[in-house]
C-alpha cells in the first residue's frame, strides 16, 4: 500500500482516538505516523516517500513565497499612480510530459497573481501564458522554468 495513504490513515486514526475532529490532532497523527513509517522502513522496504515529503514541503514554501511576492507586486501597481505593468503573451516550452504535470503547472501559474495560463499546444510541448510584469522575455521564461516547473517536476517524478 502507498506510504502516503498509510500515513494519512494514521492521521485519521489518531484524530479519532483523540476524539477531536480538527486539523491539529490529524497533523499530530500524521507526524507520528511518518516517524513510525520511517523507523520501520527497513523491514517493509525502502521507498522514495521519505525523501519526497521534504521536496513537497520545500515546494510548498517556494510556492507560498511566489504568491506573496506576486500579490505585493500587483498591490504596488494598484495603489501607486501610473502603470508599471508590461504585459506579454509568452510561449513556454514544456519539460512536463504527462497530463497531470501540465495541468498542475498551468494551474499553479494561474494561481499566482499577475499570470494566467491561456492554452497548451496540440502536441503538448508549449504552454501559452499571459503575464502582467515581463521586463525581459527570456529571463521571465528562464525563471519560470528553473523555478516553478523544475520544483514541480522534482515533486512529481
Amino acid at each position: 500500500m502507498n506510504r502516503l495513504v498509510v500515513n494519512i490513515l494514521f492521521g485519521f486514526i489518531w484524530m479519532f482516538l483523540q476524539g477531536d475532529m480538527h486539523f491539529y490532532p490529524f497533523f499530530e497523527g500524521f507526524i507520528l505516523g511518518y516517524i513510525f513509517l520511517f523507523i520501520t522502513r527497513k523491514s517493509v522496504g525502502e521507498t522514495p516517500y521519505f525523501a519526497k515529503i521534504f521536496k513537497v514541503i520545500g515546494f510548498s514554501i517556494y510556492f507560498i513565497k511566489e504568491i506573496i511576492v506576486s500579490n505585493l507586486t500587483v498591490l504596488w501597481d494598484v495603489i501607486t499612480p501610473g502603470v508599471y505593468s508590461t504585459p506579454a503573451i509568452l510561449a513556454i516550452p514544456l519539460d512536463c510530459k504527462t497530463d497531470l504535470e501540465i495541468t498542475l503547472f498551468a494551474n499553479l501559474i494561474t494561481l499566482t497573481p499577475g499570470t494566467w495560463s491561456i492554452d497548451v499546444s496540440s502536441d503538448r510541448t508549449v504552454l501559452y501564458i499571459h503575464a502582467l510584469y515581463v521586463d525581459d522575455i527570456d529571463t521571465f521564461i528562464k525563471d519560470l522554468k528553473s523555478g516553478l516547473e523544475r520544483k514541480l517536476l522534482e515533486v512529481m517524478r
